[in-house]
Formats: structure tokens, sequence, C-alpha cells
């Protein structure tokens, strides 16, 4: 955990936003829907969500200083939470859930599965440099 705590502060924000998303997202998948439990925690998610993909905005390290490919998380999060929040607003339930299961399931397990890639930083904090 030390290289991460060494890490430049934009990939603090992300990683550790990052991780208390999907631990949180995790948390609301199981419990009940709709109760105000669910409702303050979808919108600490909210707020996680947006915090990681605008700190990505600062990381471009695996490209020379550019954007790379994983970048294109950052507008599929936008736009993903767009689409849950709309269809909350729309009283839409079911196509809610499928949206915030659809940015939990995108955004964060399987853009979290490239920064396990060897030779990345989440590679090394787990496996090891």
């Amino acid at each position: 955990m030390d290289l991460l705590f060494t890490a430049p502060l934009a990939i603090q924000i992300h990683a550790f936003g990052a991780m208390s998303a999907f631990g949180l997202g995790s948390a609301q998948m199981l419990l009940p829907k709709g109760r105000t439990a669910h409702i303050i925690m979808g919108w600490v998610w909210v707020v996680l969500m947006v915090m990681v993909a605008s700190s990505a905005f600062f990381i471009r390290g695996i490209n020379h200083g550019s954007f790379s490919p994983v970048h294109l998380f950052i507008p599929l999060t936008i736009f993903g939470l767009y689409g849950g929040l709309s269809a909350l607003y729309r009283k839409d339930g079911p196509g809610h859930g499928k949206a915030m299961r659809g940015l939990f399931s995108g955004a964060l397990v399987l853009a979290g599965l490239f920064t396990f890639f060897p030779g990345r930083l989440m590679w090394a904090v787990v496996f090891g440099a």
C-alpha cells in the first residue's frame, strides 16, 4: 500500500474513490432498494463515480502523457450516470437498476481489471513490484 500512498494525488483520489465506490456499490446490490439508506448510499456512490471519472483526466502515465483507450471509460461513466439518474427521475426503477448495474460492471469491474495488468500500479500494490 505504500506505493499507493506515495503515488501522485490524482492517482490516490482515483484509486481510493474507485475502491470506495466498489465497496459501496457491492453493498447497494445486496441491500433493499428504495429505502432511505439506499438513496443516501446511492448519492454518495454517484459522487464517488464522478470523482473517479474526473480524476482519470489527470492520469496519463500509460500512454506517454496522452489519453489512452482506457480513458474511454470517462464519458461512458458520465453517460451511464446520466442514464441511471434520468431513469430514476422518470420513476423507471427497472431502467435505473439496469443502468447502475451496467455502470458498476463496466466502469468499476471491467475498467478496474485493466489496473491489474503487469507493470501497472495496482499490479505492484497487490502482487509486489
